[in-house]
């Protein structure tokens, strides 16, 4: 198949997503197409079957603020129609599910067809779309896609509930490559010391420090965990939240056992090194940081919302706890890097619960078959693709 991906490039777990699928898919042969303001970061430029079309915006005194949504659905169609794409997928509603259905009417005005799906992620559902300035266009964005997926059963619920939509939404689940994301000890031998002495415990988060991931109780869980035996915190990612983490690192005199890595293109050579991973978000859809530490054989202490729960079975692969329970976190995560055997228990349950459930070469097929079902429901309909 030809397919063409939309996402924000950016560091988030919607941009990982896409990225990841385009690339899963381009090793099973298809030819995917990303179109999108700037190179997705977790693509190198060098995969095979992989093309980048950057959506170009012009800035005109007449615009205050730059029309993307109209340049992406100009640039969607102009890649759709030279390529002979077979089928569009978006991800995040906001603004591509639109931009997508302008570039579908663009084209059927020359006869020529392009089917659509819009994979929901999680904001632009629960914030962005629950704006009523932007409700509406929400809804029907989403029910003027030819396929909507959600990475989890709470999601799909959400929408259903919030927005009252028509479309049926098919809940594929977020997924890592399993291969990639692993636990090598000669590896974690090699790379560890960087990072932790040997007699010290190392705890990770990995997020784009937006105020719901809740970046500031990462690091009151820690000073705790710091408090009670030798251990370092590797912080992966940034956004606005990383100079409040920072300051109250250095008010709580633990700023010299936390290592603030910023953005890291490889973070699959990183989560192996730690013992445990802290996720104490607010809210996630999914939990994709806790999933890509599972693979690698480290459990996560999260918060008990979301589609988490859908990932983390308490007690088995991990430990969840409700929002702002920095105490309760605290303790079990001393608890359990107290406790090798029961530590180890739960990272071998972690791992087994990815490949049982969420490596790529699972989900990735689901796409497959719903990409066909999409694309042979809209020749039928009329409006989907003729390659």
């Amino acid at each position: 198949m030809k397919i063409g991906i939309t996402c924000y490039p950016t560091y988030g777990g919607s941009g990982v997503v896409a990225t990841e699928l385009g690339i899963e898919l381009a090793a099973r042969g298809h030819d995917i197409h990303f179109i999108t303001y700037s190179q997705p970061f977790r693509l190198t430029g060098r995969e095979a079957n992989i093309c980048y079309h950057e959506v170009p915006v012009t800035n005109y005194p007449l615009f205050e603020y730059p029309p993307y949504d109209l340049a992406l659905a100009t640039r969607m169609a102009e890649v759709a129609e030279f390529y002979s794409l077979d089928i569009l997928h978006v991800h995040y509603a906001i603004p591509h599910s639109v931009s997508a259905l302008l570039a579908r009417q663009m084209l059927a005005t020359r006869g020529k067809v392009l089917p659509f799906i819009t994979t929901l992620h999680g904001t632009d559902i629960t914030l962005v779309g629950l704006d009523r300035s932007y409700l509406p266009i929400t809804r029907f964005g989403i029910d003027e896609s030819d396929g909507v997926t959600a990475i989890s059963s709470h999601l799909r619920d959400r929408t259903y509930e919030a927005f009252a939509v028509k479309r049926e939404i098919e809940v594929i689940r977020n997924f890592v490559n399993c291969d990639l994301y692993t636990r090598n000890p000669s590896h974690v031998a090699r790379m560890r010391p960087r990072y932790a002495k040997p007699e010290e415990k190392l705890l990770v988060h990995l997020s784009n420090f937006r105020p719901v991931k809740r970046v500031i109780d990462v690091v009151k869980v820690f000073s705790k965990v710091a408090a009670a035996m030798p251990a370092r915190l590797m912080l992966i990612g940034d956004g606005p939240d990383r100079s409040a983490a920072e300051y109250l690192a250095m008010e709580l005199g633990i700023a010299n056992r936390i290592h603030f890595l910023g953005k890291q293109e490889n973070v699959h050579d990183l989560l192996p090194l730690a013992d445990l991973m802290i996720m104490p978000s607010e809210m996630e859809s999914f939990g994709l940081a806790a999933l890509e530490a599972m693979a690698c054989r480290v459990p996560s202490i999260s918060t008990r919302v979301g589609g988490v729960p859908e990932l983390i079975d308490a007690g088995l692969n991990g430990r969840l706890f409700a929002v702002g329970d920095t105490d309760g976190m605290a303790a079990a995560a001393i608890e359990l890097l107290s406790d090798t055997a029961a530590l180890e228990t739960m990272a071998t349950a972690a791992r087994r619960t990815a490949q049982d459930h969420f490596c790529a070469s699972r989900i990735i097929p689901m796409y497959e078959a719903y990409y066909r079902k999409v694309i042979d429901a809209s020749k039928i309909a009329g409006h989907g693709s003729e390659g």
